[in-house]
């Protein structure tokens, strides 16, 4: 409770949460007052009015529908790839970060050559190579699995520093193993830490499906922000001032990724003693 007072004091953290909320509110809320049929509605980009908040896209469908179906499926992937990315990361960076050694050396080199390696050029291959059933969940899997590399070394560090407190060495006198100690008084130490790590893994998750998308490689037979924006790019809406088919998409991908930013940014303000005392 005393956390929550304190994050809320900060104007950042009320300014993220509060966009963060609305575009949940609005992906999940939203049906309930908007018409989320995906039919041909009106001719080829008619512009907004005559019942079209937003217009419609290159096949006549509702705007809005697309855009709230786009949302809720972004927000989806983000959250899917936020989920294992962070999972796994995890799980390797406070393993190899306590245990030290030879197995250190090893998952710190795994890491490395990961991080070597530019996370959307490996997306790009996979996706490419996968030309059918390229799913929603399959996309949020792939960007999980190539995205967990930073949180594996960050998690790493904070574990690394952990080990040598006086708690941790009363609890191996005590007689505790490798799990008992990583879960009992390891990982609650890291609890704050591992969900801002979290945060950032849904924002690029986020980006990281709205990149590939664009590029023509993301889910198919579905919507994604990604894909209408691409959709809108291969049908020449952005040189023909169509407007309604770029900007919404382009601002809600930016208002769910900067929210994210605020309040991670906030967090690491109230947990970082540090930052508090700067």
């Amino acid at each position: 409770m005393k956390i929550l007072k304190n994050l809320l004091k900060s104007p950042m953290f009320v300014i993220g949460i509060g966009l963060f909320l609305g575009t949940l509110f609005l992906a999940f809320l939203g049906p309930l007052f908007a018409n989320m049929s995906l039919d041909r509605v009106a001719s080829s980009y008619a512009p907004p009015g005559d019942g079209l908040l937003l217009g419609a896209d290159n096949l006549g469908r509702n705007y809005v529908a697309l855009l709230l179906h786009g949302l809720r499926n972004s927000l989806y992937v983000g959250f899917l790839a936020g989920i294992i990315a962070t999972t796994v990361g995890t799980l390797i960076g406070i393993y190899g970060g306590f245990k030290g050694g030879i197995i250190d050396d090893i998952l710190s080199v795994t890491t490395n050559l990961f991080i070597v390696i530019p996370q959307l050029i490996v997306l790009i291959l996979i996706s490419a190579s996968l030309k059918d059933g390229r799913s929603l969940t399959l996309i949020a899997v792939i960007i999980g699995a190539t995205g967990w590399t930073w949180s594996a070394r960050a998690v790493r560090a904070q574990s690394a520093a952990l080990k040598s407190r006086d708690h941790i060495a009363l609890a191996r006198i005590n007689g505790d193993g490798t799990f008992a100690i990583l879960v009992k008084h390891i990982l609650p130490y890291l609890a704050s830490y591992v969900f801002m790590v979290f945060i950032i893994q849904i924002a690029s998750g986020i980006l990281s499906e709205s990149a590939i998308s664009m590029l023509g490689l993301g889910p198919m037979d579905t919507q994604s922000l990604g894909i209408i924006l691409n959709d809108a790019k291969a049908n020449g809406a952005l040189g023909d001032g169509i407007w309604w088919g770029i900007f919404p998409s382009t601002i809600l991908i930016t208002t769910i990724v900067f929210s994210l930013y605020l309040i991670n940014t906030s967090m690491e303000g109230v947990f970082n003693p540090r930052l508090r005392r700067e």
